[in-house]
């Protein structure tokens, strides 16, 4: 689901650009993903699995060099060498470069199965992980390489805090925090 749910994001075609690659990678890189959040925080799927969320909790924000050992021959397996895996350290470290310091949660993934969109799932998905970390005082963090999904968050009570372009020709982003 969150392989069709990303397949022309901006981001994942600048890291995959032949789109019959993208289409046969995208499954093993959001397994990978999907299992590395397990650990680094929460994943949560709506029944039917129709959309889902991967968080990583404060202080697990960024992928750790500990987990990209572990996980460096599914990602070369997933990416190949060359230029996807170039373009997917690009579009990492300019990621990472742009998270706020401090605690805070991290909405890492959410994404809705386009066959399933604008039935409220995915804002239901999103509304979920908000509560369950409502409690605890920290501020969810997220970034987004689609404009249109700017109103989506802030109707989720996010602010915008800064746009960004990944270097060498990589997407554009915008930064957005929700207070705690």
């Amino acid at each position: 689901m969150l392989a069709r749910a990303f397949a022309e994001d901006p981001a994942t075609c600048f890291i995959f650009p032949d789109p019959v690659v993208r289409a046969r990678r995208l499954p093993r890189l959001f397994a990978l993903l999907f299992d590395g959040d397990e650990s680094a925080g929460m994943r949560l799927v709506t029944a039917g699995g129709a959309a889902a969320t991967l968080w990583r909790g404060p202080g697990r924000s960024r992928t750790s060099r500990l987990e990209l050992i572990r996980s460096a021959w599914p990602v070369l397996r997933t990416m190949g060498l060359g230029g996807t895996l170039a373009r997917a350290l690009a579009v990492s470290d300019a990621i990472d470069a742009h998270h706020p310091a401090g605690d805070y949660w991290y909405l890492h993934i959410a994404g809705c199965d386009p066959a399933m969109q604008g039935r409220g799932l995915g804002r239901a998905a999103v509304q979920a992980g908000i509560d369950r970390v409502a409690g605890g005082g920290l501020p969810i963090y997220l970034e987004t390489p689609l404009e249109k999904n700017i109103g989506f968050y802030l109707g989720l009570g996010f602010e915008l805090t800064g746009e960004w372009q990944v270097p060498k020709g990589g997407p554009r982003f915008w930064s957005m925090m929700r207070s705690a």
